[in-house]
């Protein structure tokens, strides 16, 4: 699974920003989408996911400000971001979580995105 991220920038606090995940597989047959984020000198934390079939998760600090969803046309998976705070300033990254079954078991990978920096002004 092949991850690109894109719609990160600058923007002031208050504003939204939306970050798109295009897929190269089917974002619908993907068992875990999610959106992560690492600020400067802090753990990389979950901020949103949605699963094969539809259930989101988010992180207490965004709920409400932000929403994750799925676009078939686009096969992507958006996160909308309102309401930003400067705190929300991070490189977010889009993870693919993939369930693989075998006659020798399960096995479950990982995939990442390179990344899209956001940034949020007082």
């Amino acid at each position: 699974v092949q991850l690109v991220e894109s719609g990160g920038g600058l923007v002031q606090a208050g504003g939204s920003l939306r970050l798109s995940c295009a897929s190269s597989e089917n974002i619908f047959r993907i068992d875990t989408v999610g959106w992560y984020r690492q600020a400067p000198g802090e753990e990389r934390q979950l901020v949103a996911s949605i699963t094969s079939g539809g259930y989101t998760n988010y992180a207490d600090s965004v709920k409400g400000r932000f929403t994750i969803s799925r676009d078939a046309a686009k096969n992507t998976v958006d996160l909308q971001m309102n309401s930003l705070k400067p705190t929300d300033t991070a490189v977010y990254r889009c993870n693919a979580k993939v369930v693989v079954h075998t006659i020798e078991g399960t096995a479950n990978l990982d995939y990442w995105g390179q990344g899209t920096q956001v940034t949020v002004s007082s």
